[in-house]
């Protein structure tokens, strides 16, 4: 499925026909999920996709969030779970999901059956009660934070214990740390965030690996899908804390690979385009520095990028929240509080209200859950989310999967530049061989 723009991606209108839905790949049996973040808009996406097909998640978040605007897309979802397990404004497609053969659908029965008397429909609100409850029964929230050791073997004891089993282990969660280099060097606030960066981006993620791969090995067989990005591939300017987590995740997760695949334990690494993991998660922003201003420093820096993304979609309605101050974050004093004027941004809200954007640019540290429209989201996440979905839990899943032409070409393009590289440096490289021309007996000629 082709990739595009983020900024050009097309929305669906009355008049133009909505987006067709991919067709569930064939299982054999349903499988059991554990979700390191449930809170994420993917996640949620992902979970009630799985559960139009039959698949058991156990789904990790964070109680705090929770409650808040963050946790608003799960309680609803909850909710809807309980409720009907359709929701209207559904991936790709305002009026749900499409059914196909390998769906159920929730009218099954409605279009066949002669609904002649209270018998019949009797019989179908009972179908329907039943695929209600079948929807409670597959689907569970823990609590987790996988930087906390024992919460994380404590969730997926849980998992264990409720279902049996974990047949696919879904690495979602992350945050994003907006900063160059020397941004974040400058005093002992942003390198704590540094830190904080690879506690959430790697030390969680390997905890719960190693949680879950005892009892993986116990029945020899699993899978572990690690949601990284296209940055694990491509350095970014103002990334470079983020793509530096994603990369040692992804070194981590190649040596797993080798390590577990004698207990026929697969491993496969997903990576999306850089908008679709940043703008679907926590965003922190450290104080930039002048020297790195666009007028001063060309270099196409994510702090002007994401500030750029968000302010065109600041003002759509209900989606629009102003920027606040994250009292987790560590600060100079508690009264530290952002100040918009430090940047001149443009704002659509139409009030003296800083808009997503001004966020990037205050001389303190910001943090922010981007709320994008509605239907942006959702055409956004939706070919990740049929990635994993039909990757998860395959008999021979790829090692990594590009999700998309736009990253495919991307990363095409990086290993063109390497191979060239390779080829210009080639005697250099093979210079330093020992046995090789102008070395005598395993000598280096002139040492």
């Amino acid at each position: 499925m082709a990739a595009t723009p983020l900024l050009s991606r097309p929305t669906h209108t009355a008049a133009a026909a909505p987006p067709k839905v991919p067709q569930y790949p064939l299982h054999n049996a349903p499988r059991v999920w554990f979700m390191t973040d449930g809170l994420s808009p993917i996640a949620i996406a992902l979970s009630r996709y799985l559960l139009e097909h039959g698949d058991y998640i156990v789904a990790g978040m964070l109680p705090h969030e929770f409650e808040t605007a963050r946790g608003e897309g799960l309680r609803n979802f909850m909710s809807e779970v309980v409720r009907e397990g359709r929701h209207e404004e559904d991936i790709g497609h305002e009026d749900g999901l499409e059914d196909n053969e390998n769906g159920i659908d929730d009218d099954a029965g409605l279009e066949d059956m002669e609904l002649g008397g209270d018998k019949e429909w009797e019989e179908v609100e009972a179908q329907q009660s039943k695929r209600r409850k079948r929807w409670r029964d597959r689907f569970r929230v823990v609590r987790l934070d996988g930087r906390n050791i024992a919460e994380t073997q404590s969730a997926v004891a849980e998992a264990l214990a409720a279902f049996g089993r974990i047949d696919i282990l879904f690495i979602c969660k992350s945050e994003a740390l907006v900063g160059s280099v020397e941004e974040l060097s400058q005093t002992s606030r942003t390198q704590t965030l540094v830190r904080d960066q690879f506690e959430t981006n790697f030390f969680g993620p390997v905890n719960v690996v190693k949680a879950v791969l005892p009892s993986m090995r116990e029945k020899r067989n699993g899978h572990i899908v690690a949601m990284t990005g296209i940055t694990a591939h491509l350095g970014t300017p103002g990334f470079a804390m983020y793509c530096s987590s994603q990369w040692a995740l992804e070194g981590y997760c190649d040596s797993l690979a080798f390590e577990v695949a004698p207990f026929n334990i697969k491993m496969t690494i997903i990576q999306p385009n850089l908008e679709i993991n940043v703008l679907t998660n926590r965003i922190i922003s450290a104080p930039p520095m002048p020297e790195y201003a666009q007028d001063i420093n060309p270099a196409p820096m994510a702090r002007d990028l994401m500030s750029g993304i968000l302010d065109r979609f600041d003002g759509f309605g209900p989606t629009a929240q102003s920027p606040t101050h994250d009292p987790s974050l560590p600060q100079d004093s508690p009264s530290s509080l952002p100040s918009p004027c430090t940047h001149h941004t443009a704002s659509v809200q139409g009030d003296d209200k800083p808009s997503h954007g001004d966020a990037f640019h205050t001389t303190t540290l910001s943090s922010l859950y981007p709320t994008l429209p509605v239907v942006v989201q959702n055409n956004l996440i939706i070919e990740t989310v049929f990635a994993i979905a039909a990757i998860g839990g395959h008999d021979n899943p790829p090692a990594r999967h590009i999700v998309g032409f736009e990253g495919v070409e991307s990363v095409k393009e990086k290993l063109k530049t390497v191979s060239e590289e390779l080829e210009d440096f080639l005697d250099v490289s093979g210079a330093v061989d020992i046995g090789c021309e102008g070395s005598q007996d395993g000598v280096i000629a002139g040492l």
